[in-house]
C-alpha cells in the first residue's frame, strides 16, 4: 500500500460529503479513482470543470482544486458554494 493509498478511505468520505452538496448549487460530481479517490466537477451551463482533491494538512484536512482553489474539508457546504463561484462565472 502507498502513503497516499492509506488515507483512501479517509479522502473517499470527505469527497462523497462533498459530492452530496454539489447538487444545492447547480453542479454536477462524480468521483474517480479507486485507491486515491479525486471528485470531478462540472458546471452544466458554463461548461467549466474541476478537479477535486482532499489532502492531510497540518490542522486537519482541505479540499484543493484549481486554480489555486481551497477550503476546509470540515465544511464541504462551503467548498461547494466557492467551487460554484468559481464555475458559474462567464468571464
Amino acid at each position: 500500500m502507498t502513503s497516499t493509498s492509506a488515507y483512501g478511505p479517509q479522502r473517499r468520505t470527505l469527497l462523497e460529503a462533498l459530492a452530496g452538496r454539489l447538487p444545492d448549487h447547480g453542479l454536477v460530481g462524480q468521483l474517480l479513482g479507486g485507491d486515491d479517490p479525486m471528485l470531478w466537477v462540472w458546471h452544466p451551463r458554463t461548461g467549466k470543470q474541476t478537479i477535486v482533491f482532499a489532502s492531510p494538512a497540518k490542522d486537519g484536512w482541505l479540499f484543493l482544486w484549481s486554480p489555486d482553489g481551497q477550503e476546509d474539508a470540515e465544511d464541504p457546504g462551503l467548498a461547494a458554494e466557492t467551487i460554484s463561484k468559481l464555475l458559474s462565472s462567464t468571464g
